[in-house]
């Protein structure tokens, strides 16, 4: 009897954990691995902050599940996935291989997106990869002291920090009236802000930028409100995009990501985990996907316990997480569990926006669907467990300490 396959594509955290769940869970048979970077599995949140910052060597940031032997995995690595063939269960390679499979745990996460109208000028960069993340190191190393960081997102905000305790003069521009404003309400946005401000960054919101500048290479960027700013280095972190090119016309549905049924199935024998996913979240009546490290685990875990379910021809269970995560920005730790939405209220129980020290609380329809805090861990962590079993606004309010009011 032929041994059975299964293909992991993407040596990302998700699928990392997908192939670790594989042989946790009993499966001895064959797992290759695909990988487009030529690296094994790493940690990508360290590139914002430690990599660039000049503190850990490209080496550290390893995870060490996909380092060892002992998973006992082959690792086909330095060459994507080009094509999916679905009903030949084969996954094509970029360098014109196939590898035929059992089973297929899609992991390829997703890509920067690009900002539009910028030619190929020295000195520009987008972070993702560990390369990209050298490549601002080094840039730094070398000189630039003019940093001008494109969108203040979650790696926007972590990358004008990081330059900036490095001593670069760092601007940080913002089309939207506050940092943050599709995740987090205007006066947490106002609040990150400032903190940025406060370590000597020239934050920019409200406008966008029209063009960047430089012959050969980058000189400055030109804002919508006419102004150009001085630059060596650029940094553009406005979003990412689903790595799904590879699969067009493979017959998965596409959209926004991968789309999968609530317990991560894309197809028979094909599931997907991680920044590349799309499933509905019955926890929240959503169809979502989520971005973050933690969930990368989570669904990897999942998505692997899912196939070898569906390989056996037993029913899944559904995926209904709390999404969690995290940003360090400074001495700021933020943290925020759940899904909140920008009409849901929003209250602060605990601590002071005043002194960015805070833990507030997502209501919506008499349910508390998220709880943020700043440099207050152990509150949103509680929150967390508390989320996973439900729980209402008036309960969660009445057991607050109150909140200390702001100062004028």
């Amino acid at each position: 009897m032929a041994e059975s396959h299964v293909v992991v594509v993407g040596a990302s955290l998700a699928g990392l954990q997908a192939a670790v769940t594989l042989r946790a869970e009993g499966f001895a048979e064959a797992v290759t691995v695909v990988g487009e970077e030529p690296h094994r599995p790493y940690d990508r949140p360290p590139l914002s902050k430690q990599v660039i910052a000049g503190d850990w060597d490209a080496d550290r940031v390893a995870l060490p599940a996909g380092a060892g032997a002992s998973l006992d995995v082959t690792w086909e690595l330095g060459t994507g996935a080009a094509g999916l063939d679905l009903a030949g269960r084969r996954v094509l390679l970029a360098d014109g291989r196939a590898l035929t499979f059992d089973g297929l745990v899609i992991a390829t996460g997703a890509h920067p997106r690009p900002l539009p109208g910028v030619g190929a000028l020295e000195g520009v960069h987008t972070l993702r990869t560990l390369e990209d993340a050298l490549a601002v190191r080094a840039a730094l190393d070398g000189g630039a002291r003019r940093v001008v960081v494109v969108g203040a997102g979650f790696i926007g905000a972590e990358v004008a920090a990081s330059c900036r305790q490095r001593g670069a003069e760092v601007t940080l521009v913002e089309p939207l009236p506050q940092p943050l404003a599709r995740v987090l309400p205007e006066q947490v946005g106002a609040v990150l802000a400032e903190v940025h401000r406060s370590h000597g960054v020239d934050v920019r919101l409200g406008v966008g930028v029209e063009a960047i500048e430089g012959l050969g290479r980058v000189q400055g960027v030109r804002l919508a409100d006419g102004t150009t700013v001085a630059a060596d280095l650029v940094v553009v972190g406005i979003g990412v995009v689903p790595a799904t090119g590879w699969l067009e016309g493979s017959g998965l549905t596409l959209d926004d990501g991968v789309v999968c049924d609530e317990t991560t199935l894309a197809a028979p024998g094909v599931v997907a985990a991680g920044d590349v996913a799309r499933w509905p979240n019955a926890r929240y009546g959503e169809v979502m996907r989520v971005e973050h490290w933690e969930h990368a685990i989570d669904m990897g875990t999942h998505a692997a316990r899912r196939l070898l379910a569906d390989l056996a021809g037993e029913p899944g269970e559904p995926f209904a997480p709390v999404p969690w995560f995290w940003s360090d920005q400074y001495d700021r730790k933020v943290q925020l569990a759940g899904r909140p939405r920008p009409t849901d209220r929003f209250e602060v129980v605990a601590g002071s926006l005043a002194e960015a020290r805070f833990c507030g609380l997502f209501g919506r329809d008499g349910q508390v669907v998220a709880a943020l805090g700043m440099n207050m861990p152990g509150r949103v962590v509680r929150y967390r467990r508390e989320l996973q079993d439900g729980l209402s606004w008036d309960d969660a309010l009445a057991g607050a300490a109150p909140a200390v009011p702001p100062t004028s």
